[in-house]
């Protein structure tokens, strides 16, 4: 540790590399091999050591390849590592650190050698360069065979040896290396739907190890372990019993990969842990995301792995298990549900919560049961509330998740009976008491102010205005804040109407809302199908991924400019969504007057405090039978404050209006559709999530660096 950088260029001239990827075949019996892996050092798991072990491999593995044709030294490398991980379960048993020690560094060598060369040449040309062994010593059999040796090998090894400080970085190494043979994705545009390696995974002697595998990663992502510490004290215990393979190992150790270490060049011992506190769990997260999202086999056969996702059951649920279900497997859903509510803060845990509760139906109604929706909710509120600083697709998901829970109604109710205090990450007003319902409100049309002043995304404000009509029904006992930033918000829409169209909220107006996002919300016998691309994603979502390359991006920063500085052309674009908007919003207010009066006082008294702000609506086209209920409330109860007397307290008016609610008639207030958004992912999603799952790789990927140069899967800047 500590070393500076000019020793990373002396691998170059390292004899145990040079030997290895030099013109000379070496024995899979020589006693080299001992030699060249057995060195002490901790995989990087910062971008930057990450990026100088790139650098130092790349020039070494490209030797390699031009030699490997004619000495098969790759191959017998992977076959070193296949044989010790036959033994890797027995050496955990008998604590033989040694053993796993140098199994780990075999498969880190491997992983390192493998990024490179899939990054050189075709999925083809790799399955060569395993071939090339058997061709050197006269026993040619077929690439694929070794390739899927290494690949089941791996599976065998993630789902088999347990999780201990003594496995724990060949664990990681594992899961890493199938997320590197997984990569070539990363060099295509289009989505890869075949491949040796996709067969292997999808229907090759893996196949039978798909739920188990899948229940290892999400166990992984439920323990959190973090990193042990250097484990140098391996040496010391055995160097009486194998004193050959310490002095080997000492000696390899000073010019090899100790730079690497973990603290690496330049930095202080411990910075990396700090940094990448759990990085076998995050890498587990980023594989599950990988393999639940590759896409289905030819002849419809579906993905395994999502298969296994979409279906466990809870370790606590005794009914029988459909014959039909395959890759069906139990787990802990309490475990599960608290590291879900505790990772959100990251990108690739909303989008796995999203998966959850959007494809496994035990799952959801499991999260729904919950009575502490509020360890989930919170989280997710406060992804939207610090949108500033999210990526565009991490608001997508979190918005998302929220429509899903907000179809169910139990959930809408529930969230108003949970009372939250002191609310210290809302800024804009001092919260000491509020329901998370009210809560949910609030972050919601901050959300929807935010994207109308600054971004301007209609399927932003969509996803929002879906979420509060959803929930309007159910609206109980809303905080006076909420209540008036409810009527704010429609001030404020219809503000921003006066610099496009003076007239916007005048009869002559030439322009009407077109009834289209009424129709889309209106519930009926059959579900409302919102697809993936007109509910929350853009039409090509592939463009939005020139943002993801940008390590802190502001959500659509290009977007900000102000609306005094658009275009003619783009104002009746702009008059509409504005329409569109304030029409929702009448009809929220609407759906909660007539579903929920007598519960929200507080909703009738910023009502009445800003009537005047409904007077353009009355004579307007596209708002009059909307506002037929809300000028029935606003006169009912302005009636009766009149009849109490002027110069009325606060106290007063409140009193009047909760005994107003009690009066008014039901019949009074006429019946609309309940309003009721669907989320229904679109054909192909495919085309939407596998380059931003792949993104989450390219860009939190633990000690996984990759050149923006040849990436194809999404647009990126190259510096």
């Amino acid at each position: 540790m500590g070393a500076n950088t000019s020793q990373v260029s002396d691998l170059s001239e390292n004899q145990s590399l040079r030997t290895l990827i030099g013109t000379v075949s070496i024995s899979d019996n020589d006693p080299f091999w001992n030699q060249l892996i057995s060195f002490t050092f901790i995989s990087p798991t910062s971008s930057g050591n990450s990026k100088l072990l790139e650098e130092a491999v790349i020039p070494l593995a490209k030797i390699l390849i031009e030699n490997n044709p004619r000495t098969g030294n790759f191959g017998a490398l992977v076959r070193i590592f296949l044989g010790r991980t036959k033994e890797l379960k027995i050496s955990t048993e008998c604590q033989d650190q040694l053993f796993i020690w140098q199994a780990h560094n075999t498969l880190f060598m491997i992983r390192c050698l493998l990024k490179v060369f899939i990054r050189e040449m075709t999925e083809e040309e790799l399955h060569l360069q395993f071939s090339y062994r058997e061709r050197v010593l006269g026993s040619y059999t077929g690439s694929e065979v070794l390739l899927e040796e290494l690949m089941c090998n791996l599976v065998h090894l993630v789902v088999e040896v347990p999780l201990l400080d003594i496995t724990y970085s060949i664990l990681f190494e594992a899961v890493t290396t199938m997320l590197v043979l997984l990569s070539y994705q990363l060099f295509h545009k289009e989505i890869l739907r075949d491949g040796l390696i996709y067969q292997y995974l999808m229907k090759g002697r893996c196949l039978s190890l798909t739920s188990q595998l899948v229940k290892t990663l999400l166990y992984n992502i439920i323990r959190q372990e973090k990193c042990p510490p250097p484990a140098t004290h391996i040496f010391e215990q055995q160097s009486d019993r194998r004193g050959l393979l310490y002095g080997l190992a000492s000696g390899v150790a000073s010019g090899l990969w100790s730079v690497f270490a973990l603290g690496g060049a330049g930095s202080k011992p411990g910075l990396e842990q700090e940094q990448n506190p759990l990085p076998l769990s995050n890498q587990s997260l980023l594989l599950l995301l990988v393999l639940a999202n590759l896409t289905d086999g030819p002849n419809n056969c579906p993905n395994p792995y999502r298969q296994a996702v979409t279906c466990f059951k809870n370790t606590q649920d005794m009914s029988s298990v459909p014959t039909e279900q395959h890759h069906m497997f139990q787990i802990n859903f309490n475990s599960l549900y608290t590291a879900l509510c505790e990772q959100q803060r990251s990108d690739q845990a909303t989008l796995i919560l999203y998966t959850l509760l959007h494809q496994n139906t035990n799952m959801r109604t499991y999260m729904l049961s919950r009575t502490d929706m509020e360890n989930l909710v919170m989280p997710i509120l406060k992804v939207l509330y610090h949108v500033e600083d999210r990526n565009s697709h991490h608001v997508y998901m979190a918005l998302i998740i929220l429509l899903i829970l907000t179809e169910e109604d139990t959930f809408n109710r529930s969230i108003h009976e949970v009372v939250l205090k002191n609310i210290t990450w809302y800024s804009e007003r001092s919260l000491t008491e509020i329901s998370l319902g009210s809560l949910l409100i609030l972050v919601v049309i901050r959300t929807i102010q935010f994207n109308m002043t600054r971004t301007r995304d209609k399927y932003l404000h969509t996803n929002c205005l879906a979420a509060l009509a959803n929930m309007s029904a159910q609206f109980r006992c809303l905080h006076q804040y909420a209540a008036q930033r409810i009527i704010s918000l429609i001030h404020a829409v219809a503000s921003l109407s006066h610099p496009l169209l003076p007239s916007v909220f005048t009869p002559s107006s030439p322009v009407s809302l077109p009834h289209s996002l009424h129709s889309l919300i209106l519930f009926t016998p059959s579900p409302v199908s919102l697809p993936l691309s007109s509910l929350s994603l853009p039409l090509h979502p592939l463009s939005l991924f020139a943002l993801l390359s940008k390590k802190h991006n502001k959500i659509l920063e290009q977007a900000t400019q102000s609306l005094r500085g658009l275009r003619r052309a783009d104002y009746a674009q702009d008059l509409n969504v504005i329409e569109e908007v304030i029409r929702m919003m009448l009809e929220i207010i609407n759906s909660c007057l007539s579903n929920s009066l007598h519960h929200n006082p507080n909703l009738v008294y910023a009502l009445l405090y800003k009537r005047e702000l409904f007077e353009q609506f009355r004579t307007h086209p596209s708002f009059q039978d909307i506002m037929q209920n809300l000028d029935t409330v606003i006169g009912f109860f302005s009636q009766r404050l009149e009849a109490a007397g002027t110069d009325l307290s606060v106290e007063r008016v409140q009193e009047v209006i909760m005994k107003g609610a009690q009066a008014l008639p039901k019949d009074r207030l006429k019946k609309f559709p309940e309003l009721k958004f669907r989320y229904v992912e679109e054909d192909q999603p495919e085309d939407f999530f596998i380059p931003y799952v792949w993104s989450l790789v390219f860009n939190s990927g633990v000690g996984l660096n990759w050149s923006p140069t040849g990436i194809e899967l999404f647009s990126m800047d190259s510096g």
